[in-house]
């Protein structure tokens, strides 16, 4: 075993047969705390998001807040009761992605796709900057190092991932259960002592920088939406809940719609109630935290299991970014490795990209939640709006009973949204939304690009035209002076090259097809009886996904059947127009040479293609 496979399996452990992939099937409260984790999370910043904008404009100013979340508890209802019509519809779970490409198009697919992937990648660096700062709020000798503290939750995130952590009910409920209890704690502690007349009856003075005015006030609304973050998990998870699935789903939504406006509504009254101003160093959480309990372990417990609690908000893009991955990667919109099931049975490559991606953000924004929110909210509403408006049109197209009510919810929805979707644009433009309003149609354009690459790989390699060839079948020597094993990926034209090259230099030829569970065995049999019927096709399947582990093997067996002579080992392969087109493709040609090389192979060669 080389060092970097032991190093890998140190890590990230042995790896893990297909047959081990199991879903865990969730109860209505664990699921709230597994599939809710985001949503309920953004109240530790939320409030804060709102103030910090208010604040700029003095003292008289902050008192807005509470309209402005009154606000933004009713834009929740809406979407909440939108989203219950979207799982009603969707009983395998409709993400935006799914419901916007089957209803409005594929283009309106991948606008809602790639918000969709801006938005996981903002939920992992938002979460984990605001968990960062519930710790240096608390232990303040550690604020000089936030982006190393950032990074360091990143990369264990990561590698828990990478290792197939299971969304463990029982687990999760621990840290989410015990933020949801101390959060409730904190308000009625909160409103006694606000009864008792316990707290400050006036704001410190500020110094007013700009006007409030309707584009201020709509600024801060839009700094506020940000508390509904996470709300389409429930309606992209569907499957997990245990049966009836839909039923449980719907009823959990409205649980978290009623538990995450309570949480907000109350810590948004709390702050205006205690003439809170936003500090820096301190989260208004931390400082309402310490008004309440006080420099007691209570409030040290506050700011534990909110870090907690965003860690895992962070965690559920672990889970939902690589799926949608996954899905784009199977439509060809992304590259074919996306879709690979790595050896703990996770979407491995999804993993890294989602770290790499929230590292370099943490890194560019310093770990600060404040500079990072302003493009969070783009990406989430206007995948809201896109499915929204995809359920419109199902409706319309089903006319199942009751769809005109459906209809009629899914439309108010969708013009909120994007009534918001349009308010958030226009008040952060300058402050950083321009980004996610630029990167939506650059990621757009990748992915068509990497769809016509595809397209274009797949036409070229194409043997619907191929007409089998009408050779010569060599007379069958009993003794065998050289043999060889054909490495068969794909029938494509590609390996029908490499066929009759094998047919050339050798009289003893094998073909080997390894099976990691995508394999349409009747297909390709048929195929190759058509094409290829003298070179017998072995199919060899491989229950833990290594194309290369099973190769080696048949290749060593295969040369012991014929000491002393010079088996070689074909490996057809196609080379791409441009070097930047094989960063789609993976690189098994190459670790197999190296693979077969260090098992001291020794004739192997590749036959190359030229699309």
């Amino acid at each position: 075993m080389s060092l970097y496979s032991q190093i890998k399996k140190f890590l990230i452990g042995k790896s893990l047969p297909t047959s081990a992939h199991t879903e865990e099937r969730l109860s209505n409260a664990a699921a709230l705390a597994v599939l809710s984790s985001d949503a309920l999370s953004s109240v530790a910043y939320a409030t804060e998001e709102i103030l910090l904008v208010l604040v700029a404009a003095g003292s008289g100013a902050l008192g807005f807040s509470l309209p402005i979340s009154i606000g933004i508890v009713a834009l929740l209802a809406i979407v909440i009761l939108s989203y219950r019509q979207t799982v009603r519809a969707y009983p395998q779970g409709g993400g935006s992605y799914i419901v916007a490409k089957e209803n409005i198009g594929l283009y309106a697919g991948l606008v809602a796709g790639s918000s969709l992937m801006i938005d996981y990648i903002l939920t992992v660096t938002v979460s984990i900057s605001a968990g960062t700062a519930a710790l240096t709020s608390a232990i303040p000798i550690l604020r000089g190092h936030t982006v190393l503290l950032c990074l360091i939750f990143i990369f264990l995130l990561n590698l828990a991932n990478l290792r197939g952590v299971k969304e463990s009910g029982r687990i999760f409920m621990i840290p989410t259960y015990a933020f949801i209890g101390s959060i409730f704690l904190l308000i009625m502690v909160g409103l006694f002592k606000q009864l008792s007349g316990e707290v400050s009856t006036s704001y410190p003075t500020i110094a007013i920088s700009q006007e409030l005015s309707l584009f201020f006030v709509l600024r801060a609304f839009a700094a506020g939406c940000t508390a509904l973050t996470g709300v389409e998990a429930i309606s992209d998870g569907v499957l997990a809940f245990k049966p009836p699935e839909w039923k449980n789903a719907r009823l959990t939504l409205l649980y978290l719609g009623i538990v995450l406006s309570s949480m907000f509504a109350g810590i948004t009254f709390l702050a205006n109630s205690y003439h809170l101003v936003p500090e820096s160093g301190q989260t208004l959480l931390s400082l309402l935290g310490r008004e309440v309990f006080g420099d007691s372990v209570i409030y040290y417990f506050l700011q534990i299991v909110t870090l907690l609690v965003l860690l895992l908000a962070a965690n559920t893009s672990y889970a939902d970014f690589p799926r949608l991955c996954y899905f784009l990667s199977k439509d060809g919109f992304l590259p074919r490795q996306l879709s690979l099931l790595g050896d703990r049975l996770v979407y491995s490559n999804g993993i890294v990209l989602l770290s790499v991606c929230a590292a370099i953000l943490v890194v560019i924004f310093k770990g600060q939640v404040n500079a990072v929110i302003p493009l969070y909210a783009v990406g989430v509403f206007t995948s809201f709006t896109l499915s929204q408006a995809g359920m419109v049109r199902h409706w319309f197209q089903e006319k199942t009973p009751g769809w005109q009510a459906s209809a009629v919810m899914n439309g108010i929805g969708a013009i909120t949204t994007l009534i918001v979707l349009l308010v958030i644009v226009y008040t952060k433009f300058l402050f950083g939304a321009w980004l996610v309003v630029v990167a939506i149609p650059i990621f757009i354009n990748l992915f068509l690009a990497i769809a016509k690459h595809y397209r274009h790989v797949a036409e070229s390699l194409s043997v619907q035209d191929v007409v089998p060839c009408s050779y010569v079948a060599r007379l069958k020597s009993e003794v065998v002076s050289h043999p060889a094993v054909i490495v068969v990926g794909q029938l494509n034209r590609g390996t029908i090259e490499a066929l009759d090259y094998a047919r050339i230099i050798a009289d003893k030829i094998v073909a080997i097809h390894v099976d990691i569970g995508s394999t349409d065995r009747k297909t390709l049999e048929e195929k190759w009886q058509k094409l290829e019927s003298d070179i017998p096709l072995y199919i060899i399947d491989s229950p833990y996904r290594s194309v290369i582990d099973p190769v080696v093997k048949f290749v060593s067996e295969f040369e012991e059947q014929y000491p002393n002579m010079f088996t070689t080992v074909i490996i057809p392969s196609f080379v791409t127009r441009n070097w930047w087109d094989a960063i789609l493709h993976n690189q098994t040609t190459l670790f197999l040479k190296v693979a077969l090389r260090a098992e001291k192979s020794r004739i192997v060669t590749s036959v190359n293609y030229f699309l």
